[in-house]
């Protein structure tokens, strides 16, 4: 027995992979663990990690990779119809509010034999016939799967966009810390200003020099620090 382990959605199937095929009504395409008889008498053991809705069309993916292909079965149904919109539509809602699994087209409700549900019907004015047909229900709008649909959900995107952000944010902080340590404080030394060396706003030497009586102030705005020198000696 062949153990099919995950699912394959139709749009990513293809057709040179396909081994066999399960025709299934709707109990059977929404099992978890279940040995199942291919059509070409192949057995194969449904082994997913949960349960999951199988679509006709889509496909399950044996072990060596190879594909068994699904078919919704033809199922005894009610088929519910309305002499107009709105009343089709009540009685959409009347069955949702029960839970109950349904199937919706431009003209018609598709539910499974259920006589509570009936009696609803007829008394909402809508008309019921048998039919046998492949049953496929409305799936929950927040129902999402990891199976492979074809397309690319974006996650090496999403990963390359983060490690980008954080790659820009350590770089800023190691140039911060370069700035730190690049300047140096000489204390105890005398400070000779010639002529050439203006302080003020446009000197370049990043700091801002005050001269009083008392001695040698710095400020310096990067740090918050102030050194106050006194009894040094400078010339101008």
């Amino acid at each position: 027995m062949q153990r099919a382990t995950s699912v394959v959605r139709k749009a990513a199937v293809k057709q040179d992979r396909i081994v066999e095929t399960l025709t299934l009504d709707h109990e059977d395409r929404n099992r978890r663990r279940v040995a199942l008889k291919g059509d070409g008498g192949r057995d194969i053991l449904l082994d997913l990690d949960k349960a999951t809705a199988l679509n006709d069309g889509d496909a399950v993916k044996l072990e060596d990779g190879s594909l068994v292909l699904i078919k919704a079965a033809a199922q005894k149904l009610i088929e519910i119809t309305a002499e107009n919109p709105l009343r089709l539509s009540r009685v959409a809602w009347h069955i949702g509010n029960r839970h109950t699994p349904a199937e919706i087209t431009a003209n018609a409700i598709y539910i499974e034999h259920d006589h509570v549900l009936a009696e609803m019907i007829r008394g909402q004015g809508c008309a019921m016939s048998e039919v046998e047909r492949p049953f496929q229900p409305e799936r929950g709008a927040y129902d999402h799967d990891h199976a492979d649909c074809g397309h690319d959900h974006g996650h090496d995107h999403h990963g390359h966009e983060h490690g980008h952000d954080h790659g820009h944010s350590h770089a800023h902080s190691h140039s911060h810390a370069d700035a730190h340590a690049g300047h140096s404080h000489d204390h105890g030394q005398e400070h000779h200003h010639t002529p050439e060396h203006a302080h003020g706003a446009s000197c370049g030497c990043g700091h801002d020099h005050h001269h009083d009586d008392h001695g040698h102030k710095h400020d310096h705005g990067h740090h918050g620090h102030e050194h106050g020198h006194k009894g040094h000696k400078h010339d101008h």
